[in-house]
């Protein structure tokens, strides 16, 4: 694995430490830091959040795994048409593209991937740039006989699926990333401090404290294994415009995929890698394939990442919407999906 540094003071670090100790720690007591009311997380049986059981609620689909670059991936595929390509973000799962699968599968060839080190599939030590996860979709869409598809991701599968366009454009028909920019060096300046307001519930501003956190070494899996629920629906409440868009069930799959020590420590892989992710950015020319931005909390960055580094560029605002695209405007992301996906 490529290893990037940034230099910053001993002052900063030591802060830096600290608030990220802190804030894990007023998450485990207390569950929340503001008056925002968050869903409590309730379990499942472990039948309610396998795989096997989570497809059989999406007539039509199947469970699959394919190895490759040394590592196996889990996916879960159905419908019939042009290939597409659906990659997750953290910390979901294949699954928090179950409302939209359906509908996508009436006219495509739905493929919906766990990414290296989430859900089913492997979570090896390392390779979690998202040049390296770019390069394990791509082997699994050669494996499963594909030249070129058309991709689209929400989050971390957002930053793969550009990752994927820019490495792979010969492989690449269009591409649709959903509220999150690739790492670029705008992330750099995001503050360690929240802003005024970020914890309003009335106010957009969002304070993304888990960046710094996610870089902390072995601290987060000794926290948050086999309670990362705590965290995941803080989070969920948190960046979400619409109130609980996900449900008790959805926490309990997320959870269930999540609550491992192994899993928590994948899943630091995808942010502990961003100043890589930043250094390979650099090198990259300019998308010529068309491109679709879908964006509600994450419009403004999403936009500022997307317009100069795109020659055909489409980028759309869902007003009144958090970071949930999905799960918050599902019809909606199908509209914009279909007509982007299967225009000329």
């Amino acid at each position: 694995m490529r290893h990037y540094t940034h230099s910053v003071t001993g002052q900063q670090m030591a802060m830096y430490w600290f608030c990220c100790v802190a804030m894990s720690v007023i998450l485990m007591v207390e569950g929340t830091t503001t008056d925002l009311t968050f869903a409590q997380p309730r379990t499942a049986a472990p039948s309610d959040t396998s795989d096997e059981e989570l497809v059989r609620r999406l007539p039509g689909f199947h469970n699959a795994y394919a190895e490759v670059n040394g590592i196996r991936l889990h996916y879960v595929e159905g419908g019939q048409g042009q290939p597409l390509i659906l990659l997750p973000g953290w910390p979901q799962t294949w699954w928090q593209f179950s409302r939209i699968m359906p509908d996508l599968a009436k006219r495509n060839r739905v493929i919906a991937v766990d990414l290296r080190g989430m859900g089913g599939s492997s979570k090896p030590r390392g390779g979690y740039d998202k040049k390296t996860m770019a390069s394990d979709v791509h082997a699994l869409v050669r494996k499963l006989g594909y030249d070129r598809v058309n991709i689209a991701g929400h989050d971390i599968g957002s930053m793969v699926a550009f990752s994927f366009a820019a490495n792979y454009p010969h492989a690449t028909n269009k591409l649709a990333m959903l509220d999150t920019a690739h790492p670029y060096e705008a992330f750099l300046q995001i503050p360690m401090l929240p802003a005024p307001g970020s914890y309003d519930p009335a106010s957009p501003a969002r304070h993304l404290w888990w960046f710094a956190f996610n870089q902390v070494p072995d601290l987060p899996e000794k926290l948050l294994e086999g309670r990362y629920s705590l965290l995941q629906s803080w989070v969920f409440d948190y960046k979400a415009g619409n109130k609980f868009p996900i449900t008790a069930h959805d926490r309990a799959v997320y959870a269930a995929a999540y609550n491992s020590a192994d899993a928590i420590r994948a899943e630091q892989g995808w942010y502990q890698t961003f100043g890589q992710d930043i250094a390979d950015q650099k090198t990259y020319a300019r998308l010529e394939m068309p491109v679709l931005g879908l964006g509600g909390a994450g419009y403004d960055r999403l936009n500022d990442f997307l317009r100069p580094r795109t020659t055909n560029l489409k980028i759309v605002r869902f007003e009144k919407t958090g970071h949930w695209i999905p799960e918050e405007r599902p019809q909606e992301t199908v509209k914009a999906l279909r007509e982007f996906f299967e225009s000329e």
